[in-house]
């Protein structure tokens, strides 16, 4: 209480030195003043979209003009900067330390000028960092192939001019319930590191339901501090306690059986600061994601192995998912799209890097290896192997390429879910089924396989037909490649969410399959994030 009381005391001196600042001098900017004109346009000489608003309403000021709105516009933007490390975002890139100094020493409109030009960068700059993130996906990681918001400088500018300051920038953050449940829980995880964390590192024994001890005893605290066991004094591994560690399993991506074993000490033992290093991470996502996802859309969360079809916010289908392995050109990327269509008894066209990579090396050792995939020439017909040495070609000369025909062992199962893209990623079944079970599931290509395929199917054709079950099986007894479109297209968004709030109260965490996140945290700290005392 006593720092947040400092810094509301410290914002309002702040803004009362900029009411000063601009009024005990009598100085004030006038737009066609030339001086003021000049300054301005320095400062923001590599703002395009800047000075085509100021242009647009011939310099006027923004922020240092005498009228109330403008000191409206003013206090908002100090009280936005000042708050934005709340957001995680790099707060002292914005300067406003440097923009104090510039209200208390402005004497002249050249000064002012200047002063406007400042204000008006530090603005877009919050405005962009807040609304659509701090950094550019791609430029961190290859695979996070998204296309983030762009912001129109220019169309905000204005937008500020016509809006109440207060509403316009509490407006800003995404207004996702997610967006908002993660910055509750980063206050949670704040408090924690205050207060020292979640105790000792737990030993790694296993500890299981009816065990007593000075280790149970320490899984007992560890409970409690992470809030999945009521207060309690009891040295055994009881019913409560067991009970505990599943709810604690379930929020982590373990198999809920109840017992406190490597992997689930290892998750007990994660730091705090990791654990808010991964919300703040999420936070990240959540703004480069701050966009229309549609109101009923498809949700692949790669790194907790799921796919899942939202309808009006609530949950109207899920099933387990199989991604793609933890290899260079084989970890599963991360855009959106649309499903456009389904194919039953699809045909697979194995990719050029595969046949090359994978199966141009079995046949130079058998060519009658992989039987079931068929040879096929440039012309598009299929060509015996009988005569082919395939131990002449290379990766770059190999003429052929491979298909599989429909079968209940084709690689992609009896079912493909498409939404054509550059990345021939696209989500489908599979004949391997056992990779389910697993509680790790990055085995493929890049491509998402689902355990109920079927199922899915029905769920999307629900909404075009009386009998989506009828209509799919129908397709499927044929046993020939079908194409059943989607009247409407299902925007489907693969995301790589390692904490995830629930809507009920709390947050689960996923492990970092893919290191993408421990790239992100240390990108975001490099651009300035400062989070209490974690560091990248």
């Amino acid at each position: 209480m006593g720092s947040l009381k400092r810094r509301v005391q410290s914002l309002q001196t702040l803004l009362l030195l900029l009411v000063i600042a601009l009024t005990g001098t009598g100085v004030f900017a006038q737009q066609n003043d030339v001086a003021y004109q000049l300054a301005l346009s320095k400062a923001l000489s590599k703002d395009s979209e800047a000075m085509a608003y100021y242009k647009s309403v011939q310099f006027k000021p923004i922020w240092v003009e005498k009228s109330q709105n403008a000191q409206k516009r003013r206090a908002g933007l100090f009280d936005a900067l000042s708050n934005s490390a709340g957001h995680a975002l790099p707060r002292d890139s914005y300067d406003a330390a440097g923009l104090e100094t510039l209200l208390k020493s402005a004497r002249t409109t050249a000064d002012l000028g200047m002063l406007e030009g400042k204000m008006t960068k530090a603005f877009l700059a919050y405005v962009r960092d807040i609304s659509t993130g701090v950094l550019i996906p791609s430029k961190v990681d290859a695979d996070i192939v998204r296309k983030v918001p762009k912001i129109d400088g220019t169309g905000f500018l204005a937008a500020l001019v016509k809006s109440s300051p207060r509403g316009f920038f509490k407006a800003l953050a995404p207004k996702s319930a997610e967006y908002n449940r993660l910055l509750d829980e980063k206050e949670k995880l704040l408090r924690v590191v205050a207060q020292g964390g979640w105790g000792p590192k737990l030993r790694d024994a296993k500890l299981s339901p009816g065990d007593s001890g000075a280790g149970v005893v320490a899984l007992r605290d560890r409970l409690m501090s992470q809030g999945y066991l009521k207060r309690s004094v009891t040295k055994t591994f009881d019913a409560d306690m067991q009970k505990a560690v599943q709810r604690f399993q379930a929020d982590h991506g373990l198999n809920p059986d109840g017992v406190a074993g490597s992997g689930t000490i290892a998750e007990l033992n994660v730091p705090v600061e990791d654990r808010l290093a991964s919300i703040v991470v999420a936070m990240e996502r959540e703004r480069w994601s701050n966009f229309d996802k549609g109101k009923r859309h498809v949700l692949v969360n790669l790194a907790d192995f799921s796919a899942k079809i939202i309808n009006n916010g609530r949950l109207e289908f899920q099933t387990r998912a199989v991604v793609g392995t933890n290899r260079d050109g084989q970890r599963s990327p991360e855009f959106s799209d649309e499903i456009e269509h389904m194919v039953v008894n699809p045909t697979w066209n194995v990719p050029r890097s595969i046949t090359v990579k994978e199966y141009l090396p079995a046949l130079k050792r058998d060519p009658s290896a992989h039987s079931y995939l068929n040879l096929i020439s440039t012309s598009g017909t299929v060509v015996s192997r009988e005569g082919i040495d395939f131990t002449q070609f290379t990766e770059t000369n190999f003429p052929f390429d491979l298909k599989q025909p429909p079968s209940t062992r084709n690689a992609l199962g009896l079912v493909k879910f498409m939404f054509p893209n550059k990345y021939n990623i696209y989500l489908h079944d599979t004949p391997s089924k056992s990779l389910f079970a697993r509680e790790t599931r990055a085995f493929s290509h890049g491509c998402i396989r689902l355990a109920d395929p079927f199922d899915f199917a029905y769920a999307l054709l629900s909404v075009q037909s009386s009998d989506p079950k009828g209509t799919f099986k129908a397709a499927l007894d044929t046993g020939r490649e079908t194409v059943i479109p989607l009247e409407k297209h299902v925007p489907v968004h693969l995301m790589y969410r390692t904490a995830v709030t629930k809507p009920t109260g709390g947050i689960e965490f996923r492990r970092d399959i893919y290191g993408r996140d421990a790239k992100i945290f240390n990108a975001l700290v490099k651009a300035g994030v400062v989070i209490g005392s974690i560091k990248g």
